[in-house]
């Protein structure tokens, strides 16, 4: 079959392959340690799934609104106000499929052919891949470990031309963990504001950080920038809730309008029944989340100590989000036996086929320099995984 040339740029998610290759060894009887899946191993929430139910036994089963009802984009202005001091009307809000739904969304609705998007590196996989599939262009801008992965914002200024059509801010980051400053995002803020470049910002970490108080949405920096941006956010990550697909997106009015146009001819309405649950993980109790946060800080000490203590590995303790993303440039170019390590794929592969040990390399986020270790696992498999990847290493 003919397919079509859109489909011939686009890069396969490492993320997932390394998540099915690593189920399919399972599948095969070996026991295999996943650092692999970027979602939290906590239960959903008794009250969520509760709610979930309610809405079933009283048939709230049928099509709803194709952006989402209005009972849910209310508790995302609440949540905004409460957790983010933005001020937004349901108007102004979309509900989608899961945050990645609606970060395509935007592009379909934004950007057109030969418009280019600055994306800070490293990045997350989807950002360029969404990007290349309506035809603009990504602009990759590297950000230094050395600077806690901070946006440089003379280097950002250097990248922008006429063509420059909007950037990506995600914070905290996948995969680095880093959150940036609110100085960072001041300037970031002003050079977009002097541009008119619109700012899409990926928040579905925003809950998930270590240091009181840090995480600024760059909406929240004042009226000019908040009409230059689109929040990204979701219940998949703060709630436990990945398979229930609910993400949102807030934002200047017309953009939210062409978005849900575009949901409109495409999925139709968000699954009724997660839409239900999604009001009460946003209007309920959220001692959760705090609950699983602080369980995250005791995995993430462990495991940022654990692989800083293995020779030649250098792991910046993230602020936020739950991975570690170890810098491992002295292991490539090394020979194990007849297996020379050039990339951070190879080190992948060779950690999945003779430590059973699930990473994901870096070069899929931008940095060959790096892997990442999802640390939304047990403890014990933690434990596990990295003496094995401590005794793997240890073969160079």
């Amino acid at each position: 079959m003919n397919l079509a040339s859109r489909v011939k740029e686009i890069t396969p998610s490492l993320t997932l392959a390394i998540t099915a290759k690593a189920k399919k060894m399972r599948a095969e009887g070996i026991d295999v340690i996943g650092f692999g899946a970027g979602e939290p191993d906590f239960d959903t929430p008794e009250n969520v799934k509760q709610a979930a139910i309610t809405a079933i036994n009283q048939g709230f089963t049928k099509y709803t609104p194709e952006s989402g009802i209005d009972e849910l984009k209310k508790a995302v202005v609440k949540k905004l106000a409460r957790d983010n001091g933005l001020a937004y009307e349901p108007e102004d809000v979309i509900i989608s499929c899961g945050a990645k739904h609606s970060l395509f969304n935007i592009c379909l609705g934004l950007f057109e052919q030969g418009d280019e998007v600055i994306i800070p590196a490293p990045y997350w996989v989807s950002y360029p891949e969404q990007i290349k599939l309506v035809g603009a262009k990504p602009i990759i801008m590297e950000t230094r470990e050395t600077e806690g992965f901070q946006i440089d914002p003379d280097l950002l200024s250097s990248l922008i031309t006429p063509k420059t059509k909007a950037i990506i801010v995600n914070s905290p980051s996948n995969p680095t963990g880093a959150i940036y400053s609110r100085e960072v995002l001041e300037k970031v803020a002003k050079i977009a504001v002097k541009h008119g470049i619109c700012v899409i910002s990926d928040e579905c970490y925003e809950q998930i950080t270590y240091t009181q108080g840090n995480c600024v949405s760059i909406a929240s920096l004042g009226e000019e920038i908040k009409a230059l941006t689109v929040v990204v956010n979701a219940v998949s990550k703060p709630y436990s809730m990945t398979g229930w697909r609910i993400g949102y997106a807030a934002g200047p009015r017309d953009l939210v309008k062409a978005m849900s146009k575009i949901q409109g001819q495409t999925t139709s309405n968000p699954t009724s029944i997660s839409q239900k649950a999604a009001v009460e993980a946003l209007n309920g109790d959220q001692k959760f989340i705090r609950e699983m946060v602080e369980e995250f800080v005791k995995r993430k000490d462990y495991i940022v100590s654990r692989l800083n203590s293995i020779k030649g590995i250098f792991c910046l303790k993230p602020e936020g989000a739950f991975y570690a993303f170890p810098n491992i440039s002295s292991k490539l170019g090394k020979k194990i036996g007849d297996i020379t390590i050039t990339t951070s794929l190879d080190l992948s592969s060779y950690l999945l086929e003779k430590a059973h040990v699930a990473v994901v390399p870096g070069s899929a986020f931008g940095s060959d320099h790096h892997i990442r270790l999802s640390y939304a696992c047990s403890m014990e498999n933690i434990r596990i995984g990295l003496d094995r990847m401590e005794s793997a290493l240890a073969q160079f």
